[in-house]
């Protein structure tokens, strides 16, 4: 798997999106992607109990531990590269998280348009 260029949806280098949990497709703390991506795991969002617990709702169990899998489950505060599906899923219902522009992947564009992610934005002035 070859992953596609590291560039922002500011068509900037990818900033990293989270190492504490180690967080993107590559295992890698950046939010890169490539065609065997299915989910499109490219929109770096902080996580919220409200998001958490959405998610796990309509069955994206992101906040239990799966020891299985090395994964320690996340909790509020977490910085997580999400599949941009469940993202504007959670953006229509009025319960998505905030998202760092700087660390979200250009290909996140193809799912979710630039407007709905500033609307997210933790910091507004990255545009």
């Amino acid at each position: 798997m070859t992953p596609d260029d590291s560039i922002n949806v500011l068509n900037q280098p990818l900033a990293i999106c989270g190492t504490d949990p180690v967080t993107g497709f590559f295992r890698d703390g950046r939010c890169n992607t490539c065609a065997q991506d299915q989910g499109s795991h490219t929109v770096c969002a902080v996580m919220t109990a409200e998001f958490l617990a959405y998610s796990k709702y309509v069955g994206n169990d992101l906040s239990t531990p799966r020891p299985e899998f090395g994964f320690a489950g996340l909790k509020p505060g977490d910085a997580w590269c999400l599949c941009a599906a469940r993202f504007l899923q959670a953006a229509d219902e009025g319960c998505a998280p905030r998202v760092h522009l700087a660390a979200t992947h250009r290909r996140a564009l193809d799912i979710v348009p630039l407007e709905v992610l500033r609307d997210h934005a933790i910091d507004p002035s990255e545009d």
